[in-house]
Formats: structure tokens, C-alpha cells, sequence
């Protein structure tokens, strides 16, 4: 990983996560190659953050949120899908964004078979669950470097996105009401649900590096 890519990483989920959007995760089978760009993320934090799966502290299952940043955090979320996360933060601090949905931007012929041949390009990997299927991921891909040379490749944009939208988190029921989930205004490709509560839309922040 080169000392930039770290520098981002090593920081709290959510100072790293609006930054996430539209970066890539590749992963590279022998059944094929997908490639999806982010368009939607969602911070956790650690033991301050109720809705994360480290709140409780370190187990088995989320000892990989611990760190050291810039690695693959996968769960099995209800018992049916693989959901991916990228580990941020100092190591011995729980901290993952969550990859909610993304595009499909090589491989997409992999990706519907693996979702299905009905399904639309821009759902190909819309929602958490369905990237982790597009992707391949399994539970065994928890741990997995993500700059190391291996399958799964973490690449930064060639150019950063003007802004992104900021609102509640979904799908947990602790700690809903926090604005860290982060998507690209306006993309097909990002998740339909929507709280009430009105997005905030701003240019991306600045990483204090």
C-alpha cells in the first residue's frame, strides 16, 4: 500500500467514508474478473458506536475490524449474503465502511451470472448483499489485503467526485439516526430506501492527512 493510500485509511470510518465513493474493488477469479466502482458506503465505528459489530469489543467474528486498515472485513448477514467492508482506522480501533452498492465497470458479463441474467445493469450491484454476490465474496475473503498484489484490488479514483450525499444509516436499529451512510447524488446504481430525513449533499470533505 502506498503511504497516501495509508495515510486515508488509517483514519476513523467516518472521515474515511464519503471519500470511498467511487473507488474501486476488483476481484480477480478463475471464473472471471468484476470490477465495481462505489457509489454508496456507510461508516462503523467501534466500541462508541452502537450499531457496529465491534460495540461489545473484539470476538472471532469481528476481529478483523481491528486492523490493521486497508483489509476486507466479510459477514454473512442473515444467514443469506456476503456483505464486504473495507477496515479503516489505527489498528487495536474497530473502525470498517460498509460497501453498500456500486457499478459494474468491467467484468459484466461475471457479474450476471452470478446474479442473474434478468437483472438489470445498474442493480447488478445495488445493495450490500448483491455486491458481495457481483464480487464472489465469501466469508473466506475476510482478512484478504487489499494492496498487497492479491485477487482483491482496492483502487483509488482518477478523479474525485464533486460532492456526496450524507444521511441515516440503514437497516440497523441502534444508531439509525447518524448521517454516515454517504452515496453519489442522482446514481441509478445506489440503494432505492430513503428515510425521511433530508439528505445533506456537500462537496467531499477534506481528509486532515
Amino acid at each position: 500500500m502506498s503511504p497516501d493510500l495509508l495515510a486515508i485509511l488509517a483514519q476513523p470510518a467516518p472521515l474515511v467514508a464519503p471519500h470511498l465513493i467511487g473507488w474501486t474493488l476488483t476481484h480477480h477469479t478463475p471464473h472471471g474478473s468484476v470490477a465495481i466502482e462505489l457509489t454508496e458506503v456507510e461508516a462503523y465505528a467501534g466500541e462508541s458506536d452502537p450499531a457496529s459489530h465491534a460495540w461489545r469489543g473484539p470476538t472471532a467474528r469481528n476481529s478483523v475490524m481491528f486492523g490493521p486498515a486497508g483489509r476486507l472485513y466479510v459477514y454473512l448477514s442473515h444467514g443469506l449474503h456476503h456483505c464486504a467492508n473495507v477496515v479503516t482506522g489505527p489498528e487495536g480501533e474497530a473502525s470498517a465502511v460498509l460497501l453498500r452498492a456500486g457499478r459494474v465497470v468491467a467484468g459484466v458479463d461475471v457479474a450476471r451470472r452470478r446474479r442473474g441474467e434478468q437483472v438489470a445493469r445498474h442493480s447488478l450491484a445495488r445493495g450490500p448483499g448483491n455486491l458481495g454476490q457481483a464480487l464472489a465474496l465469501t466469508r473466506q475473503h475476510s482478512g484478504a489485503h487489499l494492496f498487497d498484489g492479491g485477487p482483491l484490488v482496492l483502487s483509488p479514483p482518477s478523479r474525485t467526485p464533486a460532492a456526496v450525499s450524507s444521511g441515516p444509516r440503514v437497516g440497523v436499529s441502534r444508531a439509525h439516526d447518524w448521517p454516515w451512510r454517504y452515496w453519489l447524488p442522482g446514481d441509478p446504481t445506489v440503494s432505492a430506501y430513503r428515510r425521511g430525513k433530508t439528505a445533506d449533499t456537500q462537496p467531499v470533505p477534506h481528509l486532515p492527512l
